[in-house]
């Protein structure tokens, strides 16, 4: 990131912070229309604080921020002894699988993707069609039989997907 970049996420971190005391809660991230309407922007937005904490400050905010940055082609190839970058696709991966592990209990149950897809579709399908849609995604992808999604299987289900470019968001354009 450069310091242009840096410059311009703290001028938005700062028309965020309405209490204007250098951190950013959880009613500030909820004025943000895109994560207003988001219907897992209350997860996104707990993504940013850590357990137990009510505020967040400008590095805590860029840190969290940093799994959603694009990977750049010239990227691919830097230093592999390096620190894995918090935008890599396992780190977006370890990201997004915490929005469904709502107990934090490294494991996905049928309950906490019921919650999720409850989230993201509202009151459009029956429970009856939730719970068909659940237990074939824990069918799918319990590869060990504990009805249960681990990490490593949530992994080896988006295998093919593009989590490096679904999971990016242009935040300076």
């Amino acid at each position: 990131v450069s310091h242009s970049q840096i410059t311009r996420l703290y001028s938005r971190f700062t028309s965020l912070d309405k209490g204007e005391n250098g951190t950013l809660s959880r009613e500030d991230f909820q004025r943000i229309p895109e994560l207003a309407i988001n219907p897992l922007g209350d997860r996104i937005i707990n993504a940013f604080f850590p357990e137990g904490e009510d505020q967040v400050n400008f590095r805590g905010f860029m840190r969290t921020l940093a799994h959603f940055r694009p990977i750049e082609d010239n990227e691919k190839s830097k230093d592999q002894n390096g620190p894995e970058p918090l935008n890599s696709r396992s780190n977006k991966l370890h990201f997004a699988f915490r929005l469904y592990d709502l107990d934090k209990d490294d494991k996905i149950s049928r309950d906490e993707l019921l919650q999720v897809l409850r989230m993201m579709v509202g009151v459009n399908i029956s429970d009856e069609q939730l719970g068909s849609i659940a237990d074939r995604t824990i069918q799918e992808a319990d590869q060990d039989g504990d009805s249960a999604i681990s990490f490593a299987e949530f992994v080896k289900v988006l295998e093919k997907v593009d989590v490096e470019q679904k999971m990016s968001i242009r935040f300076l354009h």
